[in-house]
């Protein structure tokens, strides 16, 4: 199992969200959050400089098996992207196991 964790532009958290259903990737957790990125310099939108760190960003936690890592990890990258600094990041770690409270269950099934 993977733990795919991604650090995204406020902006296209529905855009995400929906092609992460659309591969039947249908439980996350996220949260809003702000950073401190390398960009030092500012851009200037009508007349006001603005730093790239101060973007608005989501940071999102999902839990996959392996098997769908790399479709998991493409939809990432394909819909968060806008080709401008301060897209993100995307931290991928294993997984040693999962148990589902609940039920008890472990593995595989306690993420399905």
């Amino acid at each position: 199992m993977k733990k795919i964790e991604a650090i995204i532009r406020k902006s296209k958290f529905d855009e995400v969200k929906s092609a992460l259903h659309n591969i039947e990737v249908n439980f996350f957790s996220y949260w809003d959050v702000t950073g401190v990125g390398n960009e030092t310099q500012g851009h200037v939108y009508r007349g006001i400089t603005y730093s790239t760190s101060d973007i608005q960003r989501r940071y999102l936690v999902i839990v996959v098996s392996d098997d769908f890592a790399d479709k998991t990890i493409a939809v990432l990258r394909e819909h968060a992207k806008t080709d401008k600094v301060g897209d993100g990041k995307i931290f991928i770690s294993t997984i040693d196991e999962v148990i589902r409270i609940r039920t008890g269950e472990t593995g595989q099934k306690a993420i399905n």
